[in-house]
């Protein structure tokens, strides 16, 4: 093998141990800070909790696109065959799309070596089974997540009157939701989404949620508990 073969292997090795030590280096609690900020809007650190994406829960050492309880895996993912460690994760984290082509995740990565250690250590702690993380996923900003966080899947079965929907009306480009309370809430048409929610945390049948968004042109969620209600609750009123 020619000196320049063996400098190449050397470098390769290198960067494949260093990637490692990162994760052994990393600081758990900025990487707590680190999670809320870039990871806790698509994942849950509650076993079986999935949201936009998988659980995290017991993600160390679980086979990439095996999660039984979560169905949106894409194909690329799937058919990866990439077993989830310091060094896979590590390289996922700074470039998903590098690592694994073609899958969905829109997370463009996380450049800064230093960053992915902290989060490394912290997900290491926090995934491990029967980590308190697990259990109840907190903020390091504030306690636990409030309902207009962005961050959180709030729970829904128990509503005040203020964020219950009775009613909604729409007429030409507007949508008027009526809360249990009596009050008006008036939205254009593309600030308002209808979602729903059939898990644990979803609204009680026929009591839908009216939930702040703030995100994306979106200015509110209404949050029903299957797709059956969203038709017959909305109604074509003008004035």
């Amino acid at each position: 093998m020619s000196n320049l073969c063996l400098t190449a292997s050397a470098i390769v090795t290198s960067l494949a141990l260093s990637s490692v030590a990162l994760a052994a280096d990393g600081n758990a609690a900025r990487g707590q800070r680190i999670f809320f900020g870039a990871c806790a809007a698509c994942h849950s650190l509650q076993p079986d909790r999935n949201m936009t994406g998988p659980s995290l829960a017991g993600v160390w050492n679980r086979k990439a696109g095996t999660l039984p309880s979560f169905g949106r895996y894409s194909p690329a993912l799937q058919s990866s065959h990439i077993q989830w460690n310091e060094k896979t994760l590590d390289e996922w984290i700074a470039d998903p799309q590098h690592l694994v082509p073609g899958n969905e995740m829109t997370f463009p990565g996380i450049k800064d070596d230093q960053q992915r250690a902290d989060l490394l250590a912290f997900l290491k702690q926090a995934t491990s089974p029967g980590s308190p993380t697990t259990l109840q996923q907190r903020n390091p900003m504030g306690g636990m997540m409030g309902m207009t966080s962005g961050n959180d899947v709030p729970n829904l079965k128990q509503l005040d009157a203020a964020e219950r929907v009775a009613a909604i009306t729409y007429c030409k480009d507007t949508y008027v939701v009526v809360t249990a309370n009596g009050r008006q809430h008036k939205f254009w048409e593309r600030n308002l989404r209808f979602k729903t929610d059939s898990s644990g945390d979803g609204p009680e049948k026929k009591a839908p949620a009216l939930v702040r968004a703030g995100m994306l042109g979106d200015r509110a969620d209404v949050i029903f508990a299957e797709p059956s209600e969203i038709s017959t609750l909305i109604s074509m009123k003008c004035g």
